[in-house]
């Protein structure tokens, strides 16, 4: 009779370096998503003395948007579509007409300009609810940016026949000083909840 072959163990002590080896290709090679935040530049810290005094803003030069958890908009107290937030943003914040209503006028000097009345004291204030849809949310800032942008291109082409954009960064301050864009950010809230006993 033949003698029983002997199968020969297997050398597992290269095992472990074999598994990092290829934890690290894998580490190096893979991408991940990275999610896109909006362009939105931050206001600079307040100091000291503007922290210790109290912000008193007029029920006039404050125009509230709320968009509830079904995506519905509610802008200056009235229900309204996507579409027409731009219209009442532009209306809320240039106040042609000086209505007693829309935001105070102020006469402030303007480089290029020399003086001129202007909302500078508006403030858009955006809340929306816990449930609304991340998309809802995007496409009602995308409207007030427009809404900015359409403001300042139209002066931009009266004075130098130009869009906001190619003009140079002194002319875009100036710009800018007439139409301030100032959207406040709430944090998103329950709003109209029914309470449960």
């Amino acid at each position: 009779m033949g003698k029983k072959r002997k199968v020969p163990g297997i050398n597992g002590s290269s095992s472990a370096d074999i598994a990092f080896m290829l934890l690290l290709f894998f580490l190096l090679t893979t991408s991940m998503d990275t999610d896109m935040g909006l362009a939105r530049k931050l206001p600079r810290p307040p100091e000291k003395q503007e922290q210790d005094q109290e912000i008193d803003i007029k029920k006039r030069n404050m125009l509230i948007l709320l968009i509830s958890s079904e995506n519905n908009i509610l802008c200056g107290g009235e229900y309204v579509d996507v579409s027409q937030v731009r219209a009442k943003a532009k209306e809320f914040i240039s106040n042609v007409n000086d209505d007693p209503n829309l935001p105070e006028k102020e006469e402030v000097d303007v480089p290029f300009f020399g003086r001129m009345m202007v909302t500078s004291k508006h403030v858009i204030s955006l809340q929306n609810h816990r449930g609304t849809q991340y998309q809802a949310y995007i496409n009602v800032q995308n409207e007030l940016a427009a809404a900015y942008n359409e403001l300042r291109d139209e002066v931009s082409k009266q004075k130098w026949g130009k869009t906001f954009a190619e003009l140079n960064p002194e002319q875009q301050k100036a710009v800018q000083t007439i139409y301030p864009q100032k959207i406040s950010e709430a944090e998103p809230k329950n709003y109209g909840e029914k309470k449960t006993k």
